[in-house]
Formats: structure tokens, sequence, C-alpha cells
């Protein structure tokens, strides 16, 4: 009987000391510190969650309309896929108002990571369709210039039927670092547009399109080490594009007389180019 109560003796203190170190903590001011701390990290990941989803439908999105502008090498009237490209454009757009929303009031190189892969994407396609319509690269106030948007306060006034009550206008500005491996990627795209161009007849695309990206070749080059460090990465991309169009032109100049029209495409994408790598920036 004695030990039965010496038991029950003890689990009560037991409990007594857990609830004085219970009311200690929930009163601590280091623990309730931390408790904000806690709720301040939740909230930056799942925003940054919710950035990387969006820049995901972004990267989508802009690769779609990349696709698109591929086929205006093979069809006749090319106007109609560049409105179309244009529309699927504006939806990304919207897409980038809503990263520009997560980043109201917020410090955005916190975020910058989440969000970076979507953009460069989005800035090659805007690039690839300016190209296509003016034979000139996008400049980055162009582009900056095409992200305000306009949010209304609707859902603020839940409760009044009045309408809107008013709106402010949100912008996202890309980064110059975002823009030139954007315009780095863009390489690419005219490399594959050089040779579609070539298997359906065109010859003057692929000189033009050489001469373009000579003069994006050498402003890369004006960047030096001083740039980001993906630029020096991609440049060697950007060089075997260049390499590639000038070797397309080449066996044009040289040799397009005597390959018919509708095996050039297929000579073109059987030639490689064999290029050293080079290390570092010219």
């Amino acid at each position: 009987m004695n030990r039965r109560e010496g038991e029950g003796g003890s689990r009560r203190n037991a409990d007594a000391a857990q609830d004085r170190e219970a009311s200690a903590q929930s009163s601590s001011p280091v623990i309730a510190a931390f408790k904000v701390f806690q709720q301040e990290l939740d909230t930056k990941h799942d925003k940054h969650e919710r950035l990387v989803k969006i820049s995901r439908d972004v990267t989508i999105e802009s690769k779609r309309t990349i696709f698109l502008l591929h086929r205006v090498t093979s069809v006749p009237n090319a106007e109609d896929i560049l409105n179309e490209a244009e529309l699927k454009l504006d939806a990304v757009r919207q897409k980038i108002g809503q990263i520009a929303e997560e980043l109201r009031g917020e410090d955005i190189f916190q975020f910058h990571r989440a969000f970076t892969g979507g953009i460069q994407e989005y800035v090659e396609a805007a690039s690839f369709l300016h190209y296509i319509r003016h034979r000139s690269l996008i400049s980055l106030e162009e582009i900056n210039a095409r992200l305000v948007f306009m949010k209304s306060e609707k859902e603020d006034s839940e409760g009044l039927s009045g309408g809107l009550s008013g709106g402010q206008v949100l912008t996202f500005q890309v980064s110059p670092s975002d823009y030139l491996l954007g315009v780095a990627d863009l390489t690419g795209e005219l490399m594959r547009m050089c040779i579609s161009s070539v298997g359906n007849g065109d010859i003057d695309t692929p000189f033009q399109l050489s001469q373009f990206l000579r003069q994006i070749h050498d402003g890369f080059s004006y960047i030096g080490n001083t740039g980001p460090y993906e630029v020096s990465k991609k440049l060697h991309v950007l060089r075997q594009s260049l390499g590639k169009v000038e070797d397309a032109c080449y066996a044009l100049r040289v040799r397009g007389s005597e390959i018919p029209k509708h095996m050039l495409a297929d000579v073109f994408s059987s030639r490689t180019t064999h290029m050293e790598p080079e290390e570092g920036v010219v």
C-alpha cells in the first residue's frame, strides 16, 4: 500500500513539474521569439514553393510558344502563327503577374532562384517572336514594358456590391542576368530555325541568322569575365550554335548548287562541328 502511494505521489510530482515547465516556456520571451521565427520561415517556404510552381508553368508555356514559332518556316502564312504565339505569351505574362503579386513587398533576391528558370524561358520565347517579326533583338526595356499589371481590389472589398473599388499597378522587372541568359538560349533556337529554313528551300535566312548570331556573340564577348557565372557556361553553347550556322552558310555558298534543296536539311543536320572547348570567356 505504501508502494502504491509512493508511485502515485511521484507521478503527481512529475506532472506538476511538466506543467510548471510548460507554463515557463509559454511565458519565456526566447520561446516566443523562436515561434515567431518559425512562422516567418514557414511563410517564406510556402511562398518559395508557390513561386517554383508558377515558374514551372511559365517554363512549360514558353516552351510551347517556342515550338509553335518553329512552324513559321514551313507554312505559307506565318502571321496566324505569330498571332497565336502572341496570345500564348499574353497568358505567360499573366503567370508572371502572379509572381509579381507574390513578390510584392518582398526582397526579390531571396526568392530569385525559385523563378529565374521560368523568366529566362520567357525571355527566350519573347525574343524569338520579336526576331521573327522585326529581325532584331528585343531590348531589356521592351521586355519590362510588357510586364506591367493592373491588379483590381475586388477581392479586398468582399461584401460590397459596388464592383471594383480601385486598383494598383504591379510591375515585374527582369534582371539583366536573366535577360542575358535568355538571349544566350535564343541562339540555339535560331540555329534550329536556320536548319529548318534550309530544308524548306529558304537560302537567305541562314546568312541573316549568321550575321545576327555573330553580333550577339560579339556582344557577349564584350562582357568578359565580369558577367554572371552562368553566362560563361552558356557562351560555349552559343559558339557551337554560331559555328553550325556558319558551317551551313559555307556549305550553301560552296556546294549549294550541287545539293538538291530537299536534301539540304539532311546534309546540314548530319554535319558535325568539331570545336575545341575554350576556357573562360573571350
